[in-house]
């Protein structure tokens, strides 16, 4: 028994040799996973990239703010998180009309608004926003990605160091909230009225006092009688800010802003910054929150405006012929008054009217022919 016990020894030894080693090789390369671990986690954290986004638009409203957010939400899934960006409805960081400038300095890397709210700084960008009897939703869009338009609204903005993308839109927009019935062109004279952009310069020289100030005015102003009138925006926002508890009657067709663009605008340091894939992401993300947030206004207007006229009370009216024909002349004018003074503008407008010709005559036996055939009903006992 001793003899064999002395054989074994060695085999013995070995055998925990053999184990010790083993332990250590598992501990070392145990301790070197965690620490890639925790390496690769300090690296993740680093690359997070952090920006702020500041709107013209109460956070979270209707359409307009939540657009804002579905951006941000789908930026951070689809770069997987190396991209957050934080949403800042308007005065929470700077004023509503503070954005273009908050956002050309550096302050916020993007802000999200509409291109009239500036026009003071660069006239051409009405046409990027919305002109009064000019192009609807689809056809904007249409001059926008394939007729040269975001190419020029790039262009005009470039000097400011901002990029502009197409950030929504609202479709036909209604003509606004008015304390009083609109009967001939005469009910316009010396009625003041919130309206932005190019539509106030139409409205102003229709006879009519333009005033602008942010949403969140609107309902005191309206209330108080700061402003006879106001425009806002369709049916599903104009219910939420309760706009028909201080306005009494509801006017159609919203001829200033038929298809009312709104805009993403990126700081061009901060972009150029951003690796190539998270660029793409933007810009994606705010191709696709151009159509989502259209889409949502089509879904949600027919049934407010169900509720505004069936369980409000409001008036709905149409503008009288009248007031139409001289509105579209006071457009035209001021449109060609416009390309007129400010080179970009004119340029701007070139592209603008030669696309507005070809995507109106093909609407003309396309959309239109198809709407009007669509109306078409019987005569009783047919």
């Amino acid at each position: 028994m001793a003899l064999n016990e002395q054989r074994l020894t060695p085999l013995v030894i070995l055998l925990l040799l053999a184990l010790l080693v083993l332990t250590l090789a598992g501990w070392v390369l145990d301790r070197a996973s965690r620490d890639a671990s925790v390496s690769e986690g300090r690296q993740q954290a680093e690359d997070v990239i952090e920006w702020k986004l500041v709107t013209t638009w109460p956070k979270n409203f209707p359409g307009l703010g939540r657009g804002p957010e579905n951006f941000a939400r789908r930026v951070d899934e689809m770069s997987g998180g190396r991209l957050r960006v934080q949403v800042y409805g308007g005065g929470e960081i700077v004023p509503p009309f503070g954005v273009f400038d908050a956002v050309s300095q550096g302050v916020a890397e993007i802000g999200h608004g509409a291109g009239y709210y500036w026009t003071g700084k660069v006239p051409s960008a009405v046409f990027f926003t919305a002109v009064p009897f000019g192009f609807t939703a689809d056809e904007a869009s249409a001059w926008m990605h394939y007729g040269g338009g975001l190419e020029l609204w790039r262009k005009a903005y470039a000097p400011f160091n901002l990029i502009p993308m197409a950030g929504g839109n609202s479709g036909v927009q209604m003509a606004g909230w008015f304390n009083k019935e609109i009967n001939s062109i005469e009910d316009l004279q010396g009625l003041k009225m919130r309206i932005p952009g190019l539509g106030g310069e139409v409205f102003s020289r229709a006879g009519g006092v333009a005033v602008t100030m942010p949403g969140g005015e609107l309902y005191t102003s309206l209330q108080t009688g700061v402003i006879d009138a106001t425009e806002w925006v369709g049916p599903y926002n104009d219910l939420a800010m309760g706009l028909h508890e201080v306005a009494e009657y509801y006017y159609y067709p919203g001829w200033q802003e038929p298809g009312p663009v709104l805009e993403f605008i990126v700081n061009k340091d901060a972009f150029n910054a951003l690796p190539a894939d998270l660029q793409a992401i933007v810009e994606g993300a705010a191709r696709a929150i151009n159509q989502d947030m259209l889409d949502e206004y089509t879904a949600r207007n027919n049934r407010a405006l169900t509720e505004l006229v069936e369980v409000h009370g409001v008036k709905l009216r149409r503008l009288p012929d009248d007031v139409i024909i001289a509105l579209k002349q006071a457009a035209r004018e001021a449109v060609e008054e416009l390309a007129a003074s400010d080179p970009m503008a004119a340029e701007a407008y070139a592209s603008f009217s030669e696309f507005y010709e070809g995507v109106k005559n093909y609407h003309r036996i396309s959309e239109q022919a198809y709407i009007n055939a669509r109306d078409l009903e019987p005569a009783p006992g047919q």
